[in-house]
């Protein structure tokens, strides 16, 4: 072996830096271990947040807890008591050891930015005070799309951004739109539509397509929209989107063989392929994994695979109005077509996957549509109330129904109706909907309505829900012509 040569600088260089990190390391080491038995030390150095779930982040109705990791132990009614979380949101907090759970009570509102504030509060046994901890995070934009009924607009879906006061058009001026989905992140568009030129007869002509939604609205040319399913040999009708955004079921029929009637799903990077499902109706529930479908006198719940056997039929309900945001439940009518007592009523049920089913109303006007809030605490429902007289009339109105006392409130009556349809906001504060303009000379448009009258016109309105247990909610009309709207997610 070689013995080192101090009298070289640099030898001598490395001999020193050596020996100083050596005692670096013994101070550190010994400042260590007085630490594990000095509580001093635990003082000197105070306790702070490690990490925030959603720092920075931009949430949706599906985001319905945050987690704030400290680095020790904390006094759990002291951080209670001092997180402050501006504007407010109402939740509950649970605590796993160095964690802190904050589970909303209802989807976060949208169209806000919030900030998280935590200082003052003691460590467990009063082992020092917490650093000041500030985060922010914010919520989606409202927004919401339609489908335009007049003018430039007319059979193109217009994308409305409520927050930033924005409005672009989605589609190309030489398709003419029926109906569309948002993708899940609010980023795309679902839509079925057909050529423009070919007016009601784009009915048996359509096409799937997806069109992006830019993330500023700056007014510049759109893409051209990706074709996803054509029409050749088939007829295209009822399409439905899953949650995750995966999967798609559409119901065709066969040009030359209109007794082939089958669902069909499109899955990614997979060519379409037949379920062999008939049935009217369908949606695709929140798992993304099943399928509800009405068949004859009752609905089956089928696995979203080709010929699978159904998980469950519901045999006394004709129709699923919709499934709560998280697959739980389910809203749904009894026709009564077997009970002589209520043969000429409607019954709308509540019914759960635990096998609970609870009659929630029965009526002899109408059902029309019913939407879960995010906190499956309620349900906003569009019904009619069957007028008397010799002529048979039914007057619209929104109810709010309360799924835990099953009190009934109605919210608001419609003057007049025709092929409505209504979008529950994604945080449960806002309800779209739309009043259409029809004529019978189909020269008119290229747009129709379900019941094939020419659209000659829409108009949209919103009602906010009440706050609380009073009041019968504020509805306001739109300055914008349009029909069939949908609130993004």
């Amino acid at each position: 072996m070689f013995a080192p040569d101090f009298s070289q600088p640099l030898d001598r260089l490395s001999v020193g830096f050596m020996g100083v990190l050596g005692l670096v390391m013994a101070v550190l080491g010994g400042g260590h271990l007085a630490c594990q038995n000095n509580q001093t030390c635990w003082l000197a150095n105070p306790p702070r947040v490690e990490s925030f779930t959603w720092q920075d982040r931009v949430l949706g109705a599906e985001d319905r807890a945050f987690i704030l990791t400290f680095d020790r132990a904390m006094d759990q009614k002291e951080v209670e008591k001092r997180l402050q979380i501006t504007p407010p949101l109402g939740g509950k907090m649970s605590w796993v050891g160095r964690r802190l759970a904050f589970t909303l009570e209802e989807p976060i509102p949208y169209g806000q930015k919030f900030r998280l504030n935590l200082e003052q509060a003691r460590a467990y046994r009063g082992a020092g005070t917490l650093a000041p901890f500030e985060a922010q995070f914010q919520s989606r934009d409202q927004a919401f799309a339609y489908i335009g009924a007049s003018g430039a607009e007319q059979g193109r879906v217009v994308y409305q951004n409520l927050t930033r006061n924005q409005k672009i058009v989605l589609t190309p001026p030489n398709l003419t739109v029926i109906d569309f989905r948002f993708y899940p992140q609010g980023d795309a568009l679902l839509f079925s539509a057909a050529d423009s030129q070919l007016g009601f007869e784009g009915l048996r002509q359509l096409q799937l397509y997806r069109a992006p939604i830019p993330d500023t609205l700056t007014g510049a040319e759109l893409p051209p929209p990706e074709l996803v399913l054509d029409n050749q040999g088939f007829q295209n009708n009822q399409f439905d989107l899953s949650r995750d955004g995966k999967t798609i079921v559409v119901q065709r029929v066969n040009r030359e063989n209109p007794a082939d009637f089958d669902l069909w799903m499109i899955s990614e990077n997979q060519e379409p392929r037949r379920l062999k499902v008939m049935g009217g109706d369908f949606k695709i529930a929140p798992d993304g994994q099943s399928l509800a479908v009405a068949r004859g006198e009752g609905i089956s719940i089928l696995p979203l695979q080709p010929e699978a056997k159904p998980l469950d039929f519901l045999p006394k309900f004709g129709q699923l109005l919709n499934f709560s945001p998280d697959g739980t439940a389910a809203a749904v009518v009894n026709f009564n077509t077997d009970n002589a007592q209520k043969r000429y009523q409607r019954s709308l049920f509540y019914v759960n996957n635990t096998g609970a089913q609870r009659e929630l109303l029965n009526t002899e006007g109408s059902i029309l549509h019913c939407e879960f809030t995010g906190g499956n605490r309620r349900l906003y429902c569009l019904l009619t109330h069957l007028i008397p007289g010799e002529t048979y009339q039914e007057q619209p109105y929104f109810a709010e129904i309360d799924l835990q006392s099953g009190k009934i409130r109605p919210l608001v009556a419609l003057p007049d109706y025709r092929d409505i349809k209504v979008s529950l906001a994604p945080d449960g504060l806002g309800i779209l909907f739309d009043q259409t303009l029809v004529s019978a000379d189909m020269d008119d448009t290229s747009l129709s309505s379900s019941s094939g009258e020419a659209v000659t016109g829409g108009r949209l309105w919103l009602l906010t829900p009440p706050r609380g247990q009073r009041g019968a909610g504020e509805l306001r009309e739109l300055v914008l012509g349009g029909i069939r709207p949908r609130w993004a997610p």
